[in-house]
């Protein structure tokens, strides 16, 4: 009997098809892509407020927490109004879709084009990734960015960087049919490290004593929001397929082995040449083996992944730990939280790894009905080498692409903000931190976090007056 012979069994009455589910929404796939979301959601809220809050010098606390805060809600707003159907609306050119709203229920409630669920859950999910990208490329500019020039980034960034990203690899651009990016490592990741680096440049450093002494706040509350964040991942790579299927589960597992190998390589790294664990230096390895597994996580075999996450644990150290400090531009430009090495590097590594050990089998299950290739490695194996050095090229294509459009775009809305507002806050601001931008400080040392009123001078009249 085949399985298209289903409408002759009574389905249980929780699963038959009514008004509000329709035939074609598949409940568990529908369940599980909002449980990924939602993971994806919490990845930046609270989990990268956590983590900026804590990371950075107790001064910088609330600033940082809050630039995270701020970019989730605004791009959550700017995504509904016009950035999600520039990323995956209409095409109107090879890197931009039509800007259009995403907020009536005749889209919302209609089937996404992959998997079998409401285009709402597709929305929502593809919100939680743009919001993370911008988060994550604020990470570069803690410590110093004027407020006021953040309010402004993040729309124009996410409107003329991301989404040109994410319609060229995912929408329907001209890099859609043939660079395999299976959640983001070229869209989010290489994306927010270019950006981020640049955007450092035209902001300009922190002040001096800050960048020589910018110790964490809170290392615990610091793991926490490190934990929220690779957590979080299981829905960031195991909701992209859209289905529960048999891809999302390796996805998954591949995920947190990649991970795991790189942080217990970048630990071992540490101990060899510094002769002590650091715990900050155990969070980068976590986050460097998240961001390389990320485009390849449901195309790649388990084996695979532990030599990712080896890759990423070991050369994206060295690129941190040895070039960062030896070359003129990485000393010139002021990165507060290594984005560019932890995820424009690792997203590069990625990108190229998945390019070499895609497995054909996975990449026609997760791609069933496209053009991507093979990795060069069973490329090679099985005799089909121009198909895998075809693949290499749209990797490498896609690494240029998204490097050049970031620089220049991100460098754009600098100049374009800088003629409004000022890009870096005053020196005055710089030394108080919080207090001088939000007039309030992250921890009540005593009191309460009561102020103490300061006492209104007396205007006595001068002596030499009286003495008339």
């Amino acid at each position: 009997m085949n399985f298209s012979d289903y409408e002759y069994f009574a389905l249980p009455l929780a699963l038959a098809p009514d008004e509000a589910s329709p035939d074609w929404n598949n409940k568990a796939d529908n369940g599980w892509q909002l449980t990924a979301a939602t993971m994806v959601g919490l990845q930046s809220v609270p989990g990268l407020v956590i983590l900026y809050g804590s990371m950075v010098k107790k001064k910088w606390a609330v600033n940082s927490a809050f630039m995270a805060l701020y970019a989730f809600a605004a791009v959550l707003i700017c995504w509904v109004l016009w950035a999600h159907h520039m990323s995956f609306g209409t095409r109107i050119s090879p890197i931009m879709g039509k800007p259009n709203f995403a907020l009536s229920p005749n889209y919302l409630l209609l089937k996404t084009k992959i998997g079998f669920m409401p285009m709402a859950d597709f929305v929502f999910f593809q919100f939680a990734f743009a919001a993370l990208s911008v988060i994550l490329l604020g990470g570069s500019l803690l410590g110093r960015m004027n407020f006021y020039a953040w309010m402004l980034f993040v729309p124009l960034w996410l409107t003329f960087s991301y989404t040109i990203g994410a319609f060229t690899i995912w929408g329907d651009g001209f890099l859609e049919k043939g660079i395999i990016d299976y959640a983001g490592g070229y869209v989010i990741h290489l994306s927010s490290g270019v950006a981020g680096f640049t955007a450092a440049y035209w902001v300009g450093p922190r002040h001096s004593h800050d960048r020589q002494h910018f110790p964490p706040n809170n290392i615990i509350h610091m793991l926490g929001g490190a934990g929220f964040l690779w957590l979080g991942w299981t829905g960031f790579n195991g909701g992209s397929p859209f289905a529960a299927g048999l891809i999302a589960p390796i996805a998954i597992l591949n995920t947190h082995v990649c991970t795991a190998t790189s942080l217990m390589i970048w630990v071992s790294f540490d101990m060899i040449v510094y002769k002590k664990s650091s715990v900050i230096g155990a969070v980068q390895g976590m986050i460097t083996g998240l961001v390389c597994i990320t485009p390849g996580a449901g195309v790649v075999d388990s084996w695979a992944a532990i030599l990712m996450g080896m890759s990423s644990g070991s050369l994206t150290w060295y690129s941190m730990m040895v070039v960062h400090r030896r070359a003129a531009l990485f000393q010139s430009v002021d990165d507060t939280l290594g984005v560019f090495h932890t995820h424009a590097v690792a997203g590069v590594l990625g990108g190229i790894l998945s390019g070499l050990l895609a497995n054909p089998r996975l990449v026609k299950l997760m791609y069933p009905a496209s053009t991507y290739g093979t990795g060069l490695f069973y490329s090679f194996k099985d005799g089909k080498l121009d198909d895998g050095l075809k693949q290499m090229g749209y990797q490498l294509l896609g690494i240029a692409f998204v490097t050049a459009w970031n620089v220049v775009m991100t460098s754009f809305i600098c100049i374009f903000i800088s003629r409004f507002v000022n890009l870096r806050m005053d020196e005055e601001d710089l030394l108080k931190g919080d207090d001088a931008v939000h007039g309030e400080e992250a921890y009540a040392l005593w009191g309460d976090g009561e102020r103490i009123l300061k006492p209104k001078r007396l205007h006595r009249p001068r002596i030499h007056k009286l003495l008339r």
